[in-house]
């Protein structure tokens, strides 16, 4: 019998992936759930033809030189890849690979709640209730925003950003967005398109983003777009915190110039700007968009798919490198 491919899972993934893992490989698994850094990660390779990683693993340049010759592939438990070093990867010769459209429904539905649950101020009326600070109902209290009837723009109108846009369309909203390049009339179902995120930001009553995170969209949403933004925007992200600066949304909240935002997503995180906690008006939650059982084991599965792919001789589905 031929001997199974070593690979090693550098974190605890759902139980049915690491189940699948060990069946199909010698299969090293990360159960401790410890995010290992650059040198303990290379050490953890030193047998193994390839690995199981996720977007905590920084894949930098200086790591993907030292992984052993005998590692052949990252297959990374994600969509987004700027964790790893594509270029790196591409001078090594190392098959970089991510698990695109299994978690579209479940960030969209995330995008969704936090769009409802900061318009209508979820975060206040929760905490009176848990903190026993409700005195009486009154015909004034937690005032908030109602989706229906105003526009929402979405910033990035892939996969995720159509999931939402039907979402928003079954509340009643006018859906507007932006997109690196026009979608087909079929795609589009009648939301108007916006040449430009400035042009976009100047309609949006709710901004709902879901580009990806690169050198140009580094913060993009800064404090001269935020100005272009209708007086009493909601905004909500579930791509990635470095989208957002901190400090211009911040202020905007403070000041009432932004009414809301709904934040899955952080700069550094685990370690979230502490001014987000005390602001009420920002409904925040841990990174949780993919965070349903299906949709994760989902993502695991795609992630063994293109390392069987790799090991039958074939071309990865996802292969980004």
């Amino acid at each position: 019998m031929s001997q199974k491919p070593k690979i090693t899972l550098t974190r605890r993934f759902p139980e049915a992936v690491i189940e699948r893992a060990e069946q199909n490989y010698d299969a090293a698994v990360n159960r401790d759930d410890t995010a290992w850094d650059g040198d303990e990660l290379i050490r953890r390779a030193a047998e193994s033809d390839g690995l199981l990683i996720s977007s905590w693993d920084k894949c930098t340049a200086e790591v993907i030189g030292r992984l052993p010759d005998r590692v052949k592939i990252l297959a990374s438990f994600s969509v987004g890849y700027e964790h790893v070093d594509l270029e790196a990867a591409k001078a090594r010769g190392l098959i970089i690979t991510n698990t695109p459209d299994v978690l579209t429904d479940a960030t969209a539905d995330t995008a969704l709640l936090l769009l409802l649950a900061a318009s209508r101020r979820a975060r206040e009326g929760m905490a009176m209730v848990v903190e026993d600070r409700w005195p009486r109902w009154t015909p004034t209290q937690l005032l908030g925003v109602q989706a229906g009837g105003h526009r929402l723009g979405i910033l990035g109108m892939g996969r995720i950003g159509r999931a939402l846009a039907a979402r928003g369309r079954a509340l009643g909203m006018e859906i507007h967005y932006h997109n690196r390049s026009r979608l087909a009339a079929d795609l589009e179902q009648g939301a108007t398109y916006h040449a430009s995120a400035e042009d976009l930001l100047r309609v949006s009553d709710f901004l709902s983003i879901h580009c990806e995170l690169t050198a140009e969209t580094e913060k993009l949403l800064n404090a001269e777009r935020i100005a272009l933004l209708p007086e009493g925007a909601i905004v909500v992200n579930t791509a990635r915190g470095g989208i957002v600066d901190d400090d211009a949304l911040i202020a905007a909240l403070e000041t009432g110039r932004v009414f809301a935002a709904g934040l899955d997503v952080f700069n550094g995180e685990p370690n979230v700007d502490p001014r987000y906690r005390g602001l009420e008006n920002a409904f925040v939650l841990p990174h949780i968009g993919s965070a349903t059982v299906d949709t994760r084991d989902a993502m695991g599965f795609r992630a063994l798919d293109n390392l069987d792919a790799h090991f039958r001789g074939e071309d990865p589905p996802d292969r980004l490198t």
